[in-house]
């Protein structure tokens, strides 16, 4: 594993844990040799991870679309995430997830929202249709995702779920747990009727 793709929050939530959370991540990713590929911005949890990372001598890959950088959630054109390895700008966020998934070897979701969930879950979806074999985590910030996990597993015991599917999950509460479960996790492909 060379690469992990973050999907984090735009914004740092109202618990101080979160941040402090996305800010060991980031270092500690750095910290391994790893590199960071994450959305480009700059407020939030994407930010506190990607501050983190290149503070601990890390490469980090920031994708952001074109529409975004404007924004005050992104960087703008001009001024590329400080010490980012390469701010890549595509066209939309289509690209930006394929890109990130392109240039990654497992996949992380920190605490977030809207986004986050939508990038975690075609993650899954892909893994589910065989697309990729990459490692899955999640960090569990004090028990952020427990009410997800519950919902994964309803999903599962109501049979919209095979259960070999509903185990591309590795959740753990600390990042040193999570990297090192992601780590062992081995690459095996999975078809979609597997």
């Amino acid at each position: 594993m060379r690469s992990i793709c973050v999907f984090c929050g735009a914004s740092p939530g109202h618990n101080f844990v979160y941040r402090d959370a996305a800010a060991k991540f980031g270092k500690l990713v750095a910290e391994q040799g790893l590199e960071l590929v994450w959305g480009g911005g700059h407020v939030g949890l994407m930010g506190v991870v990607a501050d983190a990372a290149v503070a601990a001598g890390g490469k980090v890959w920031g994708v952001i679309p074109r529409f975004m950088v404007a924004s005050e959630l992104a960087y703008p054109a001009d001024q590329a995430h400080p010490g980012a390895t390469e701010i890549i700008l595509v066209d939309d966020m289509h690209t930006r997830k394929a890109t990130m998934a392109a240039r990654a070897d497992a996949f992380v979701a920190l605490p977030g929202g809207f986004g986050t969930l939508d990038e975690l879950f075609e993650i899954l979806t892909w893994a589910q249709l065989g697309l990729h074999d990459k490692p899955i985590g999640l960090l569990n910030v004090d028990g952020f995702f427990d009410p997800l996990m519950a919902m994964v597993g309803h999903m599962r015991a109501e049979g919209f779920i095979k259960p070999q599917h509903g185990n591309f999950i590795k959740l753990a509460d600390t990042p040193e747990t999570l990297l090192t479960e992601l780590r062992a996790s081995p690459r095996k492909h999975v078809t979609p009727d597997a």
